[in-house]
C-alpha cells in the first residue's frame, strides 16, 4: 500500500517561508504524478502543484514564483517538498500531498489521485 507522510507545516508570518515534506514509500514502478494540494474548511480541496514523472511541473496560478515544487529519490521511497516563500495570509490551509501511478501525466480530475497524505495545517499571519 502506498504511504505518503507530511511534514514541515506550522506557522509563518506575512512574507515568510515554510517548506512542506512529503514521503512517499511503497509505490509501485512506472509512470507517477505527484502533488500538493490544499483545503480550507467548507471549501473545495484545490490543486497547488504537481510535477509528474519527466520532471514537469505545474503550478496553480496564485502560488506561481512563490512555489517550488521538487522530488528526489533515496532507496526506496521518494521525498517530495513544496518549497512557499512570500507567503500570504490566503495561504493559509490544510496541505495535502498526493499520488498516482495509472498514466505519466497529471490529470486534472483529484479524484484521480488514489494515494493521499494525513494533511498538514499551513497557517500565515497577516
Amino acid at each position: 500500500q502506498v504511504q505518503l507522510v507530511e511534514s514541515g507545516g506550522g506557522s509563518a508570518q506575512t512574507g515568510g517561508s515554510l517548506t512542506l515534506s512529503c514521503v512517499i514509500s511503497n509505490y509501485p514502478s512506472g509512470p507517477y504524478c505527484m502533488g500538493w494540494f490544499r483545503q480550507v474548511p467548507g471549501k473545495e480541496r484545490l490543486r497547488v502543484a504537481t510535477i509528474d514523472v519527466d520532471n514537469v511541473r505545474r503550478y496553480e496560478d496564485s502560488v506561481k514564483g512563490r512555489f517550488t515544487i521538487s522530488k528526489e529519490y533515496s532507496r526506496d521511497r521518494t521525498v517530495m517538498r513544496l518549497d512557499m516563500r512570500s507567503l500570504k495570509p490566503e495561504d493559509t490551509a490544510t496541505y495535502f500531498c498526493a499520488s498516482q501511478y495509472d498514466s505519466a501525466w497529471c490529470p486534472e480530475e483529484l479524484s484521480r489521485f488514489k494515494h493521499w497524505g494525513q494533511g498538514i495545517q499551513v497557517t500565515v499571519a497577516s
